[in-house]
């Protein structure tokens, strides 16, 4: 069984970087890199961890910028996977997917168990699984 994650306004408070998307127009990686918390990462990963050892997948699934450059998007690629090692570093993910924006989320499932967690309603509604939005993370995962 996988536990899939979005990162942006799922576990990465993106949108609450003043001028988000002014800073994406302009191609800055700065939501990315400043992006606050959106959940209790120590929780988390104690959590996280726990779930790995009794055989759970833990998974990204991330989209790049919707309308960023190569150039740009590698750099978003470079920013988010350092974000994940800042908040994230207990965490041995064993997969990380970032991908292009709109990418169908649904086709990382492996299984109808495995879990999604987004803010996204669309990705929610595609998934295969079971999906959560993100406003009881730790509470879902208290009970796997």
């Amino acid at each position: 069984m996988r536990i899939c994650f979005d990162m942006d306004g799922t576990i990465a408070d993106l949108y609450g970087v003043e001028n988000w998307l002014d800073y994406l127009i302009a191609e800055d990686v700065k939501p990315y890199t400043e992006a606050k918390v959106l959940v209790n990462m120590n929780s988390l990963a104690r959590r996280l961890n726990a779930l790995q050892r009794k055989g759970y997948e833990i998974v990204i699934i991330s989209w790049l910028s919707k309308c960023g450059s190569d150039d740009y998007n590698a750099r978003v690629t470079e920013a988010k996977l350092s974000w994940l090692r800042k908040h994230l570093h207990s965490v041995a993910f064993d997969e990380i997917n970032i991908v292009k924006y709109g990418t169908r989320k649904a086709q990382f499932a492996t299984s109808s168990s495995d879990i999604l967690f987004d803010d996204e309603e669309k990705n929610r509604n595609d998934w295969t699984g079971c999906a959560y939005d993100v406003n009881n993370i730790l509470g879902v995962l208290k009970n796997l």
